[in-house]
């Protein structure tokens, strides 16, 4: 299946999220599951605005990785939207991808990165590629809003086509930097 259109992809070039949705959708992606996530958040609003599009939200990450599993056997392609903090809650499950060799998508925005604030989030945002990497899932990462649409779309090759556990990892830089916020 084609990727985005070149017209969409250069619009969308400026608005990354928009970027990913339309990849998706040129991919046939019908179901999105998520645990809420401020970097994910304009890409859970395209997908709740469509129609076309199952969207679930969760409790746990892990819960994603069994829905895309259902989703795929009942012959849907989806995807799971989750942070770095969350892939280490998915360590177990994602034996059950790699086991029955089913396809598995997941875009990850990562934490404990580049300007990062919050030391809680180090860890876990250090720890994330080889997690996901031990677990046999490959890796890809966005480094800049230019290369989204490629990379989504390499992505949901391998997964889609080729049955495969893909992590799509965007850096930090791309979610821009975060501040505490004091009450008052």
């Amino acid at each position: 299946m084609a990727a985005a259109s070149a017209e969409t992809t250069v619009d969308a070039a400026l608005d990354w999220p928009l970027a990913i949705y339309t990849t998706l959708k040129s991919y046939n992606v019908k179901q999105v599951c998520y645990v809420p996530d401020a970097g994910h958040s304009r890409l859970i609003n395209l997908s709740h605005d469509d129609p076309a599009i199952q969207t679930t939200v969760l409790t746990t990450e892990e819960e994603g990785i069994a829905l895309c599993a259902g989703a795929w056997l009942g012959g849907d392609r989806s995807v799971l939207l989750m942070q770095s903090s969350g892939v280490g809650n998915c360590i177990n499950m994602l034996s059950l991808m790699n086991a029955c060799r089913l396809p598995l998508l997941t875009i990850v925005t990562m934490r404990g990165e580049w300007a990062e604030f919050n030391p809680w989030q180090i860890p876990m945002g250090t720890a994330t590629p080889a997690a996901l990497e031990l677990m046999g899932v490959t890796l890809l990462r966005i480094e800049t809003p230019d290369e989204v649409a490629e990379v989504i779309s390499a992505a949901a090759t391998l997964a889609y086509d080729g049955d495969q556990q893909i992590a799509v990892l965007i850096s930090q830089r791309m979610l821009g930097r975060k501040k505490w916020v004091e009450a008052k």
